[in-house]
Parts: structure tokens; C-alpha cells; sequence
């Protein structure tokens, strides 16, 4: 018996050295340990989180025509008052313009619950915020939270930007002007989370929106679980409806999700022109983990910029991806200081795919505000591996010498690693190594042809 025990406690003892080895082996690309926070996933439970309020309690009802942002807020404002607690969206169709969550207040949207946008601009109040890279005026979302700490958004009801109109609205301007740009066209995006800590948003839709779908700005330890996230790219295009915008944030985990958006999926933000990085607006990404996701169609994957300073430690792993223009796109942007390294794309399967990876200078609507970028934008340890897709371009990258957009601008490619890499593609051309300095490629096979 006594022999029995001991085995059995030995067993034990070395099933938990190996966990903990295990654990320790899982480091972001640049060597450090991965925070145990990434690993620690569990769906809201609103029950915890204070008094919860019904909004059909509170004179608001069921109709999609009517707007109720008033109402709405009154809810919201009331929890605050009362020590906070949950907003409550029934089965239904709410109709708002912004809503502005506070200390101590979340939302939860049931089965059949929807938190309807207005497609009228003035229910949406300009504030200062923050959009394309900059800190400017600009119309409030659909949903806000600033300043929170703990703030989540939960249930499996939708919320639903309505963006038709909006969209239909951006197209004909653009007929008429081909150089308005993105923010000429009024419209509120879907959801904003700024100076935030400790924020969850999980199991709902967002879909339809009129902007950018999920924008996060200068949060920290923030989760995005099981989310379904759609825009349409047909019969009207949604323009400029990105799934999620990360901009200048700290421990990001977007898990078990579904993206189909008219533009990029997950892109990073952060700044942009030739002096972005000295503005305390403006700011870096570090520790973002996209895993365990499914694509719909989308522009890129996995986007770095267009306005993007600083970025470090990106995962991307365990995704699968139909129809994405572009798997990995990095924006090198001619009026703006640039670097992006430490970037792990991994375990990925997909078909119809643009190109599996892009990298070329990014020139819409750049101002070099009369100054030359000094220097030079870099973009280095970048590691892709274990990838299966079909592709129409395996390698579209283009040197910085080939392609000057503006005088003085230049970028710098290094460390680049492929490892385990099985593609077709229907326009392949040898890869040129000359272009990226440390090019390290292992078992490369393209249209079943090993090239490396």
C-alpha cells in the first residue's frame, strides 16, 4: 500500500513539473514568459457583478423606429449612482444613439436582445477621441467605456452598427470626390474601449457597423472571447469596418473568435506622420495574442498599420482563414517612424487566399507635413511557420529601393524566418532573399515543389 502511495505521489509530482515546464516553455517571440492572465479564460458571469437592470423596467421598450439613447443612458446612469451593476438588453430591438458606460456598470445582451445603432449622425455627439492615429474631434460610438477598470460587455444577443445607410452615403461621396478620405463621410463606429484596464467582452455579436467595429485605445489586459464579428463586402461594400483596432495598447488576447469584415480583421494602430512618435497621444502595442480564431473574408488577417509606431510581440496561431486578401500585411508608411518586430505567425490553415505575405509602402492620404522621416522604418524577427493554404501571390514584398513614394523614405527588413511552409500559388515567382537581410528558410514547399 505504502509502495502504491508513493507511486502514485511521484506520478503526481512529475505530471505537475511537466505542466509547469510547459507553461514556462510558452514565451512571446522576443524570449519573455508568456503572463499566466493569456490562460485564464472564463465566459462573465453577470451574477457577480452587482444589481442587475432590466432596461423594460425602466420605460424603455421593444421597438426598432423609436430612438431611445435618453432612456438608455438613464439606466446606465442610474447603476453608476446606485454603486453600479448590469445594463440588461431582453429579447428585442433597442434603438440608440451613443451610450456612455461608467464606473462600475456592464452590459449584457440576452439570446434575442439587440442594441440597434441609429443611421442618423446626430444621435452620435462629437467628443474628443481618437480615430485613424489621431486625438481630434470626431463622433462618439455606439457603445463607449473610458476610464474603467473592469468593464465588460457580455451575453449572447447583438449589438448591430445599422450601417447601411452610412455605407451607401461613403460610396456616393467617393464617386463624387475620390480623395475624401475615410473620416469625410460622418459615421460613429460600433465599439469604443479607451484608458481602460481589465476589460472582457465576450460571447456577442457586433456586426453591421458603420466604422471600425471594435476600436481599443490605450487599455490594458483586455480580452476578446468568442465574439462573432461581421460586416458584408456585397451587395454594399461596409467600408473601413476593421473587426478589431488595437492602438497603443499593453496585453491584448483575442480568442475563439469569428471575423468577416470589409477590411482588415486585426489591425495595429498606434500613430502616425514624421513626428508620431515623440506625441504623447500616440503609442506602442505589446503582448497581442490572436489565437484560435476563424476568418470570413477580410483585407488582412493580420494588418500592421496603416498608423502604426511601435509594435512587439505579436502572436498570431491556430487559425484558419477563407478568403483573406492578404494573411500577414505590413503598412510601411512614408511619413511615419516605424518599427514592428517580434511577430510569430504560426499553425494556420486556409484557402483563397491574396497573398500570403505583403509588405510594400502604404501612401493613401500621407502628409509629410513639409519635414523628411529621418531614418529608417524597420521591420524585423518575423517568424511564419506551419502553414497550409492556397495563395494568388506567395511572396509580394517589394525593397524599399525598388519603391521610394517620397524623398528620404526607406525601410529595412531583417530576421525573417519561414519554417515548415506548404503553399500553392497561382502566380509564384522565386523569392528574392536579397530584400530581407538573415532571410532563414526551412522547408519550404510551393505548388509541391520544395524551393528552400
Amino acid at each position: 500500500m505504502i509502495t502504491q502511495k508513493l507511486r502514485l505521489a511521484l506520478l503526481l509530482i512529475v505530471s505537475i513539473t511537466l505542466n509547469f515546464t510547459a507553461l514556462a516553455k510558452e514565451v512571446f517571440p522576443d524570449g519573455t514568459p508568456i503572463p499566466e492572465w493569456f490562460r485564464q479564460n472564463k465566459p462573465t458571469d453577470i451574477n457577480k457583478l452587482g444589481k442587475h437592470y432590466r432596461i423594460t423596467d425602466f420605460n424603455v421598450v421593444n421597438d426598432s423606429t423609436v430612438i431611445q439613447t435618453k432612456l438608455l443612458q438613464a439606466v446606465i446612469d442610474r447603476a453608476h449612482e446606485n454603486g453600479g451593476g448590469v445594463v440588461i438588453i431582453p429579447k428585442g430591438t433597442f434603438l440608440s444613439g451613443s451610450l456612455f458606460f461608467k464606473k462600475g456598470t456592464h452590459l449584457h445582451l440576452e439570446e434575442g436582445g439587440r442594441l440597434k445603432g441609429s443611421d442618423d449622425i446626430s444621435n452620435f455627439p462629437l467628443v474628443m477621441t481618437r480615430m485613424e492615429g489621431q486625438t481630434l474631434k470626431y463622433f462618439a460610438a455606439l457603445v463607449n467605456a473610458d476610464g474603467l477598470d473592469g468593464f465588460t460587455i457580455s451575453g449572447k444577443g447583438t449589438i448591430d452598427g445599422n450601417g447601411l445607410r452610412y455605407w451607401r452615403s461613403f460610396w456616393l461621396r467617393r464617386a463624387f470626390n475620390p480623395n475624401c478620405t475615410n473620416m469625410d463621410e460622418m459615421r460613429p463606429r460600433l465599439v469604443y474601449i479607451s484608458n481602460c484596464k481589465n476589460v472582457q467582452l465576450s460571447g456577442v455579436r457586433l456586426i453591421n457597423s458603420p466604422f471600425w467595429t471594435t476600436h481599443l485605445y490605450k487599455s490594458e489586459n483586455v480580452k476578446l472571447l468568442d465574439l462573432y464579428i461581421y460586416s458584408p463586402k456585397e451587395p454594399v461594400k461596409a467600408p473601413s469596418t476593421d473587426a478589431v483596432d488595437i492602438d497603443a495598447c499593453k496585453n491584448v488576447l483575442i480568442k475563439n473568435c469569428y471575423m468577416s469584415v470589409n477590411d482588415d480583421a486585426v489591425a495595429l494602430k498606434g500613430g502616425k506622420g514624421p513626428r508620431a512618435d515623440k506625441d504623447p497621444n500616440n503609442g506602442a502595442n505589446h503582448n497581442i495574442i490572436i489565437e484560435d480564431c476563424t476568418y470570413g473574408f477580410c483585407h488582412g488577417a493580420l494588418t500592421f498599420g496603416s498608423e502604426s509606431l511601435h509594435d512587439r510581440n505579436i502572436i498570431l496561431r491556430r487559425i484558419k482563414v477563407n478568403h483573406a486578401e492578404r494573411l500577414l500585411w505590413l503598412k510601411m508608411r512614408p511619413d511615419t517612424p516605424q518599427n514592428y518586430e517580434y511577430v510569430l505567425v504560426e499553425d494556420i490553415e486556409g484557402h483563397d487566399i491574396g497573398n500570403f505575405i505583403f509588405i510594400r509602402p502604404w501612401t493613401q492620404f500621407f502628409d509629410l507635413k513639409g519635414e523628411e522621416v529621418s531614418g529608417t522604418s524597420t521591420s524585423h524577427h518575423i517568424t511564419m511557420r506551419n502553414i497550409k493554404l492556397d495563395c494568388e501571390n506567395f511572396f509580394n514584398v517589394g525593397a524599399a529601393k525598388e519603391v521610394k513614394p517620397s524623398k528620404g523614405f526607406g525601410y529595412k527588413l531583417s530576421d525573417f524566418r519561414f519554417e515548415n511552409i506548404d503553399v500553392t500559388a497561382k502566380k509564384f515567382v522565386d523569392i528574392n532573399t536579397s530584400i530581407i537581410d538573415n532571410f532563414q528558410l526551412k522547408n519550404v514547399v510551393v505548388n509541391k515543389k520544395k524551393v528552400f
